[in-house]
This record gives structure tokens, sequence and C-alpha cells, in this order.
């Protein structure tokens, strides 16, 4: 959308604004340049039960995160099927037990050449009934936080590690990881996407075949296996709902995110 539409759209749910220096286009036939970002004290973002706002922030918050070399992974490049193939061998999967009380799988959503891509752990209770990723309480937080970027969710791709919910949300067992990994290489293979975010310490500990934690991955970059494509890894949004006060954190990742997304571009 242009600025005008951004920037009304951004007042009417009551969200503090900020200036970019490039304005993000969907309808572009080709890859939306990012906006850059303002700097990690302008907004602090606070979820509420029935809307998200970003306030301006009490006074400015500076994190300074020492360089870390470039940590790459070892999952393979594998050729790219085409979607429908891809899509129609999840839908039918059962290469591990939760396939046994699934409603349905939840392939993944969005823009198929986005050049942002947003991974989760696993679908939960809403994801099973709809087949859509990030559907609730936790789905409308990454909505307002991908709107937050200036951009919207038909322009980046969000999908999972885990394609089917695992039982009463519960962590992804390594072995039911390990029976995803590969859809999720050749979603990636198929998108090609500039840069990644892991959303949560599942995502970040499985894309990056690791045990460190969360709070031990943020604040760093890596890379995604022989792709070389650059990592991200920051707090999942249904953690952001317990732990409010983590949220800017969060925003600092999404800023170094942007700003190497306009380096790149």
């Amino acid at each position: 959308m242009d600025e005008t539409r951004r920037r009304a759209y951004l007042e009417a749910m009551d969200i503090s604004l900020w200036q970019p220096r490039f304005a993000a286009s969907p309808t572009s036939s080709t890859p939306a340049v990012m906006p850059a970002a303002a700097p990690a004290s302008a907004v602090i973002m606070e979820q509420s039960v029935e809307s998200t706002v970003i306030h301006p922030a009490p006074a400015p918050i500076v994190e300074v995160i020492p360089p870390a070399p470039m940590i790459e992974t070892a999952a393979p490049v594998i050729a790219a099927p085409d979607w429908n193939t891809l899509i129609a061998r999840v839908s039918a999967c059962r290469a591990c037990g939760l396939c046994e009380q699934r409603t349905q799988t939840v392939f993944g959503s969005g823009k198929r050449d986005a050049a942002l891509m947003f991974i989760g752990e696993a679908p939960g209770a809403e994801e099973d009934q709809t087949g859509e990723p990030f559907v609730g309480r936790a789905g409308k937080l990454l909505t307002a936080i991908v709107r937050a970027m200036g951009l919207e969710r038909e322009q980046i791709y969000i999908a999972n590690v885990v394609k089917c919910r695992p039982p009463d949300n519960r962590n992804p067992h390594p072995d039911e990881i390990a029976a995803c990994a590969e859809y999720l290489r050749e979603q990636v293979a198929l998108i090609q996407p500039r840069m990644m975010l892991a959303l949560g310490g599942v995502a970040g500990q499985s894309l990056l075949h690791t045990t460190e934690t969360v709070g031990a991955l943020r604040g760093r970059w890596f890379t995604f296996g022989e792709t070389k494509i650059p990592l991200r890894v920051t707090y999942h949004p249904a953690y952001l709902l317990r732990s409010p006060n983590q949220k800017v954190k969060v925003w600092n990742d999404l800023v170094a995110v942007l700003e190497r997304m306009n380096v790149q571009s």
C-alpha cells in the first residue's frame, strides 16, 4: 500500500507511526523493498485480548550486541519441487504419530516468492481447524508486528517447523520435527527468501541444529544450511503474550532484519 494509506491504517489501529525511508509495494511485480526501521527506542509493542497497540517508549532503549560470526547449519540444499506436489505430499503425510489426531495439516501461507519468511514451531488448535498458520491470539499479535514493520501478511511467507498440531499444544518431539524437516527445506527452496526469521526456541533450535536457548540465540545472525540465507531468531508471539516486557527485544530484532534487508536491496 502507499504511504498515505499505510499511515491511515496504522492510525485506525492506534499504532504510533514511524516514517520509513522506503514504502512497501505489495502490488509490484518485483520483490518488495523493505522499509527502513525506526530506532529501537521508537516503539514498544503491547498486547491486549481485543487489540494490539504500539506506544512510544518512555525512554531510549539501547541494546549493544557484540558482533558474532555467521554460523552455518548442516541442512542440505535440495531441488525445489512444484507447489502442488509439495502441498499434496504434506496433506497426505503419515510419517509420524501427529497425523493420528490432526484435523488437517497446516502447510503455510503468504507470498510464494516473499523476501522475508517467518517460521514458527507447530500449529495450535485454531490452526488445526482452519489449516492456516498463526490465526489465534498469537497470530493476531504477529499480524500487528508485521504491520509495524510496514508490511502486510500477504507480503511475507509464514510456515511452521511441524505441519500437524501436537496434542495439547505441547512442543513437537525430535522425531516429529525430523519427519517434517524435508518439507520445510523444500518450502524454502521454492520461496528462496532473502531473509528468514525463526519465532521461538523450538523453531530456532530446529533450523540451526542446536540446543541453545532462544535467549542465547536472539540478537545474532546465522545462515540456514547451505543456502546461506541470513537467519535471525526472536521470541514467539505466544511468549510475548505471557511476557510483554520482552516485546522491545523483539522489536530490536525486527529493526535489525529491516536494516539488513534494506542494505541488501
